[in-house]
C-alpha cells in the first residue's frame, strides 16, 4: 500500500497586469504594481516555510513574470518552473488534471495561473476543515497576486473536490503603489 504524506498546494493568481491596446491577452505584461507585488508573495513563502518543490506556470507573459519575481525571492531554493500552455485560461477541471499528474515525489506545488480558474479551483478543493476566514476571503475577492495555501493527505493523483484544507489566503501589496 502506498504511504500517504502531507502535501501542500499553493494556487497563485498572477500579479497585476497592464491593459495594453493592441497587445494580445497572452502577451500582456505586469504593471508597475504587479512588479512590486509579485516579490512579496515569494518573500511570504520563504518566511512561512512554504517554498515549493515544483512550480507549474501558465505560458502567458504576466504569469511568467510573476514566477520570475517569486523565484528571485526563493533564491537557490527555487525549483525550475515548468511552463504549461494548458494553464492559460484553464477551467478548474483542466488545472486539476495537470495537478493530478504531478510526480508523487513532489510534496509542495505552486501553480501560477489566471482567474476565474484559480479561484474556482480553490473553492472546489476547500474542505470543511479549512480556515473559515481564509475561505470567505478567497470566495469574496481573489485579487491579483492572491495566494491560496492548502494541505491534504494523499497523492496528487487522488486530489479532487473538498479534499484540501485551506490554511492561508495571502494578499500582499507594495504599500507605495495603489
Amino acid at each position: 500500500m502506498a504511504s500517504h504524506h502531507q502535501k501542500k498546494l499553493m494556487l497563485l493568481r498572477h500579479a497585476k497586469a497592464e491593459f495594453q491596446e493592441g497587445v494580445p491577452d497572452h502577451e500582456r505584461s505586469l504593471s508597475s504594481r504587479g512588479h512590486a507585488d509579485a516579490p512579496l508573495i515569494g518573500r511570504w513563502m520563504v518566511e512561512h516555510d512554504s517554498v515549493p518543490d515544483s512550480i507549474l506556470v501558465s505560458s502567458a507573459l504576466r504569469t511568467r513574470q510573476t514566477c520570475t519575481w517569486v523565484c528571485k525571492e526563493l533564491g537557490d531554493k527555487a525549483p525550475t518552473p515548468k511552463l504549461e500552455d494548458e494553464l492559460y485560461a484553464a477551467r478548474p477541471s483542466e488545472m486539476l488534471a495537470l495537478i493530478n499528474h504531478v510526480s508523487p515525489t513532489v510534496t509542495s506545488l505552486l501553480v501560477i495561473a489566471h482567474n476565474p480558474g484559480v479561484q474556482e479551483l480553490a473553492m472546489r478543493l476547500a474542505s470543511v476543515r479549512s480556515d473559515e476566514r481564509a475561505v470567505m476571503d478567497l470566495a469574496t475577492d481573489y485579487p491579483s497576486a492572491g495566494l491560496t495555501v492548502m494541505t491534504f493527505d494523499g497523492e496528487w493523483a487522488e486530489l479532487d473536490g473538498r479534499d484540501a484544507e485551506v490554511t492561508d489566503f495571502v494578499v500582499r501589496r507594495a504599500s507605495s503603489l495603489r
